[in-house]
């Protein structure tokens, strides 16, 4: 799989669209994770970021393009810090 990747300004409204949906859809099921192994916290702040994504999704102009991208910079971080926290428990 050779795809370039294109920045947020260069996808259409449906790849855009689509992106913040796999994103958001990645937050909560890794909120319902965390929800599961007792840390709320990470839970609660997974959720109102997708909460937040989801909310931008709807109504994504150029102007709201730097906050969309800022959004998905920190889910996909808080998605990948749980992700490694869950591999690291496991194997300890």
């Amino acid at each position: 799989m050779n795809a370039i990747s294109k920045t947020l300004n260069e996808m259409t409204i449906v790849e855009r669209t689509s992106l913040l949906d796999t994103v958001a859809d990645a937050l909560e099921a890794t909120a319902e994770e965390a929800k599961d192994a007792g840390d709320v916290l990470f839970a609660t702040n997974s959720t109102c970021v997708a909460s937040t994504i989801r909310g931008l999704s709807g109504h994504l102009g150029i102007r709201d393009l730097p906050a969309a991208e800022l959004l998905l910079e920190q889910g996909i971080m808080l998605v990948h810090q749980y992700s490694n926290r869950s591999l690291h428990e496991t194997h300890h």
